[in-house]
């Protein structure tokens, strides 16, 4: 084979979630830190993401990450991710697939019954706390940074809706936050289609009008996704909900998304409905959990944060290498509006 670039390729899925691991073939990435890399890589290296992501190799619902070595001396690896229209600050699933990988492939040692780890992602340090049986992570609870409000109750005009109020919050992507019954949605797949459709409207009507700024890292991406909000009830001594979360470019995301569900416990919390320590279940719309807590409370610029602690699962799927043949049509891949919702 002539290939002129291969990647070193795991496959990988957090409660339904797609999250590749890209462990070879990328070579050196400069930059002190990871959100360093992760510059680089958006503005020197995006043919990696539209090879591995885009048609005919990828799909919409595939995200990936880039293991690297981290330079804080706290940290036992680093990581990137990629997904289809950008390169998150954070993704608790995608945590979770890195931390499954490099434990389950021997690239960090696993220690049985419990490994901890702590890895470095573009957002901040992540620890991890992994249960291990029999060469298998059988769990993986990651510390998210703080997520924050930065609106806790707003009205945006969205065309087609009218008038829909909003909260604005940080867990590590910045969520447009709405009650799905008062759009209509009981975060049915069967909805999938008509909550993308408006998730994306809602985004979009979000960032034009409601200002947002990381406090601490501006170059963090503002509004980028939409979580639809089922009701709450008590369950076990905790809390159950489902939700939905529409990522760019319109799709749901699979799993109960970890960002999305440390957003939601920033909300809770900001609104007296969660104390640290109890327990949020919560379901995505293909029906996985993840069990979600506070677990301490902290400050980021002007607002009052939640320490977010997300459990899962994830499992690995394949091992192969990715490989571009130089005479390959589709070198960077390509698009189609009828899954994507555009073209490039």
């Amino acid at each position: 084979m002539r290939f002129k670039k291969v990647l070193s390729v795991v496959d990988c899925h957090a409660e339904g979630e797609s999250g590749k691991v890209i462990v070879g073939g990328v070579g050196q990435v400069p930059g002190q830190t990871m959100f360093d890399k992760r510059v680089y890589l958006k503005t020197h290296m995006d043919d990696i993401r539209k090879i591995v992501l885009f048609e005919p190799r990828g799909a919409v619902w595939h995200n990936a990450n880039i293991v690297l070595p981290s330079n804080h001396p706290e940290a036992d690896f680093g990581y990137v991710i990629l997904e289809t229209t950008e390169y998150p600050a954070m993704s608790g699933s995608n945590t979770m697939c890195v931390a499954t990988v490099l434990l389950e492939t021997g690239i960090l040692p696993m220690q049985e019954p419990v490994t901890l780890l702590v890895l470095e992602s573009p957002a901040g340090l992540i620890r991890v706390r992994c249960e291990c049986a029999d060469g298998k992570v059988t769990s993986v609870r990651l510390l998210n940074q703080p997520a924050f409000c930065y609106h806790l109750d707003s009205s945006i005009e969205v065309e087609g809706l009218g008038t829909v109020r909003v909260a604005i919050v940080y867990g590590g992507m910045t969520y447009t936050m709405v009650d799905a019954a008062a759009l209509g949605f009981s975060i049915d797949p069967s909805e999938a289609r008509d909550l993308c459709e408006i998730g994306q409207k809602l985004k979009f009507a979000a960032a034009e009008q409601l200002a947002v700024a990381h406090p601490e890292n501006p170059a963090i991406p503002g509004i980028t996704n939409t979580e639809f909000m089922g009701p709450l009830r008590r369950e076990n001594n905790g809390l159950v909900s489902k939700n939905c979360v529409v990522v760019s470019p319109g799709r749901c995301d699979r799993s109960p998304c970890g960002t999305g569900s440390s957003a939601r416990l920033a909300l809770l919390h900001a609104k007296g409905l969660i104390a640290p320590g109890e327990t949020l279940v919560h379901e995505s719309i293909t029906g996985s959990r993840f069990t979600c807590t506070i677990d301490g409370l902290a400050k980021v610029g002007k607002y009052d944060a939640v320490i977010p602690a997300i459990a899962g699962q994830a499992w690995i799927t394949g091992l192969y290498q990715m490989g571009m043949d130089p005479t390959d049509p589709y070198q960077e891949g390509f698009t189609m509006a009828d899954t994507w919702m555009t073209t490039v």
